[in-house]
């Protein structure tokens, strides 16, 4: 902790020196200025005059004071001399969440051609530096006599990186960078994974887009053969319109498709390995890992709050996103249908999400805001339980002291029903506060 706060002290200390980093075409500031900001346009104001590398951060730190209770019944089985109760909640206190941090690199190669490197130096799930990903922009072809066609019409994206299903990713919190999201925690189901892929836009007109992808299907690279079981690619589609009606008035409709016929092991609904921003709320003290009982940690026990529908061997999900921004109001929805199975299950089960949130932003170029979220999952998780359902809500108010620097503070309470008595979400409630404060640049 104290080596993560003396980066932050350096970090701010030389604010005013990343202040003069170069411009990069087609890119999406890390600060205020990139709320809001979806696909990339194909408008841009930065002229090219060589090599360009813009070094970037971001920086988040919690205060968690969060309470859970449970009606599970007991569930008592032998460990050490005695026994304990895995159907038991982890004691919950007041207190500070490890400090989560992004580097970022973002090279401008060539005219409409850049590279993004994302990595984070510190997650939840993973103390230890790693590499999220990386990947090509491409929105000119200068080495193909530069066309106009390409340069006004067409993006080409490929690399390693968050596939682009559902506008929730452009509002949702990735590990230090939390400045695009208005609450602390994302979405109950996290729709969210970095997988091998391309995708390719057509913008036939500045208010529309189309767009066409194809992924690994897998977090990461495979080789392996499986034998019978297959490693299918996934295919994605996105149509989207994107409106400045008027000086007051913005209208974005979007609806995204992400689907894989049979895979080893899809992370569509798990693939955030850095982990969510409620630190171990509606887990277990206890755990069977393994066939041995296990006693629950932060790194381990990454997903709490959320909930995987686990269509791990085949997934097809549909995502339906409206925004509207008056002047400083704005609202922003999902409606998801998602359906599929687990490798060891032969029958098709679904599930289905929706949310609703409401933002207030005021002051001086909207430095403050006020905000209210709701989101309710229902699902088929198969077996004996069958229909489940889960819901949140949140409240959270922002301020931006400068375009640099982020504090939030949100009410969350989440509710587990129709849960199985046996089960340790049975009766399942987690609420309190969160204290956020964010660095970006």
């Amino acid at each position: 902790m104290r080596n993560i706060l003396a980066a932050l002290t350096l970090v701010v200390m030389a604010l005013p020196l990343f202040g003069n980093q170069p411009g990069i075409a087609f890119f999406r500031q890390p600060d205020l200025r990139g709320i809001n900001v979806f696909e990339t346009s194909k408008a841009d104001t930065v002229s090219f005059t060589g090599l360009k590398v813009r070094v970037g951060g971001n920086f988040t730190q919690q205060m968690q004071m969060l309470s859970h209770s449970n009606e599970a019944a007991a569930l008592n089985v032998p460990f050490g001399n005695g026994t304990v109760n895995l159907n038991q909640l982890y004691p919950l206190s007041n207190g500070f969440n490890l400090a989560t941090a992004n580097l970022n690199l973002d090279i401008q190669l060539e005219d409409g051609i850049r590279v993004k490197l994302e990595n984070y130096m510190s997650s939840r799930h993973h103390s230890e530096f790693w590499v999220k990903g990386g990947y090509i922009q491409i929105d000119k072809l200068p080495f193909l006599g530069d066309p106009e066609w390409f340069s006004k019409y067409v993006t080409i994206k490929v690399g390693h990186f968050g596939v682009n299903y559902g506008d929730q990713q452009f509002r949702r919190s990735d590990n230090g960078n939390t400045f695009y999201n208005p609450f602390v925690g994302n979405y109950i189901m996290d729709a969210f994974a970095t997988e091998i892929a391309g995708e390719a836009y057509v913008f036939p007109t500045p208010e529309l887009f189309v767009m066409a992808g194809l992924t690994s299907g897998l977090i990461s690279g495979d080789v392996k053969d499986y034998g019978e079981t297959k490693k299918n690619p996934s295919l994605m589609a996105k149509a989207g319109y994107d409106s400045q009606i008027s000086d007051d008035l913005r209208l974005r409709l979007s609806a995204s498709l992400y689907a894989n016929p049979g895979t080893t092991r899809n992370t569509l609904y798990a693939g955030d390995r850095t982990g969510s921003r409620y630190y171990l709320v509606a887990e277990p003290e206890y755990y069977m890992s393994g066939g041995a009982v296990t006693a629950s940690a932060a790194g381990a026990r990454f997903t709490s709050g959320r909930f995987s529908p686990n269509f791990t061997a085949e997934v097809t999900s549909i995502m339906i996103n409206p925004f509207i921004k008056f002047k400083g109001i704005e609202f922003f929805g999902a409606y998801e249908m998602s359906s599929g199975k687990a490798g060891n299950e032969t029958d098709t089960r679904s599930a289905t999400q929706w949310a609703g949130e409401v933002v207030y932003r005021f002051l001086n170029n909207e430095q403050a805001f006020v905000a209210a979220r709701y989101n309710q999952v229902n699902a088929d998780i198969g077996g004996s339980n069958g229909e489940v359902s889960i819901d949140r809500v949140q409240f959270a108010a922002g301020w931006f002291p400068t375009k640099n620097l982020l504090l939030k503070l949100e009410y969350v309470n989440q509710n587990f029903m129709d849960f199985e008595s046996n089960d340790y979400r049975h009766g399942l409630n987690f609420k309190g506060l969160m204290v956020e404060a964010a660095i970006a640049f």
